[in-house]
């Protein structure tokens, strides 16, 4: 079952149109990913359905039940997280303090504890900079501390916009084996990534986009055998 479908969405900065008419399907419990050289319009798309940008046409159902333009803090509460491009993390505020303003809408103490547990289990480099100041610690750490912050919200949906962008190769790797476990944990994961071969790998599907339109779509597999994905986005053909 779709838990995310995206019909014929447009998006208009000024008078560019940055989508021209998205449609795609995100399979709940699945890992999906958009790639597409830059500009074509995969962070927008992530931003409008996380309503940080309003689409001026078509439409965004989640769960059967229609989201387009709603505002970003109803969204989380509906279970819809977005993990920013550049991390943003709160950079005078401590690990601690920036995974807790990710449960800001949770009230039930205990529930926190658990989640921030959970994080921890899956990040044990943040349990040991629990006071560290965010802002110090390192690119990697600080996307694991994104990650981590957008976790606590205890998300159905997690949406992450390059997630391994100026990552050294070895933490590149960790950052996809979290993304994994994510989802094998039951987390339904939209993906936008550079690293096109990285995504693939992991995506349960994937939509090759260009210049605001979805131009391809298959498996992860499939898309990482196509000679055309291969020779635009991995560098090679087979």
């Amino acid at each position: 079952m779709s838990l995310i479908e995206v019909r014929d969405m447009k998006v208009r900065y000024g008078g560019i149109e940055a989508l021209k008419g998205v449609s795609f399907d995100v399979e709940e419990g699945s890992i999906v990913t958009l790639i597409g050289a830059n500009g074509a319009g995969k962070s927008t798309t992530l931003k409008t359905i996380a309503g940080l940008v309003k689409p001026v046409e078509g439409t965004i159902t989640y769960n059967g039940e229609d989201i387009t333009g709603l505002e970003p803090q109803k969204l989380v509460s509906k279970g819809i997280v977005l993990v920013p491009e550049g991390r943003r993390v709160f950079g005078n505020l401590s690990v601690y303090e920036n995974l807790r303003i990710g449960a800001y809408l949770i009230k039930d103490k205990a529930q926190i504890e658990a989640q921030l547990e959970h994080v921890y289990d899956l990040f044990p480099r943040l349990k040991e900079r629990s006071w560290q100041l965010a802002g110090t610690l390192s690119g990697g750490e600080q996307q694991m501390l994104a990650v981590g912050r957008a976790l606590m919200a205890q998300p159905k949906v997690i949406m992450m916009d390059e997630p391994s962008l100026g990552l050294a190769p070895i933490i590149v790797r960790g950052i996809f084996d979290i993304i994994k476990k994510i989802n094998e944990e039951g987390t339904t994961v939209l993906l936008i990534e550079q690293n096109a071969n990285a995504a693939l790998r992991v995506a349960h599907h994937g939509y090759v986009m260009e210049t605001g339109n979805v131009t391809m779509e298959g498996t992860g597999q499939a898309l990482l055998n196509d000679t055309r994905v291969r020779e635009a986005y991995l560098g090679k053909a087979k």
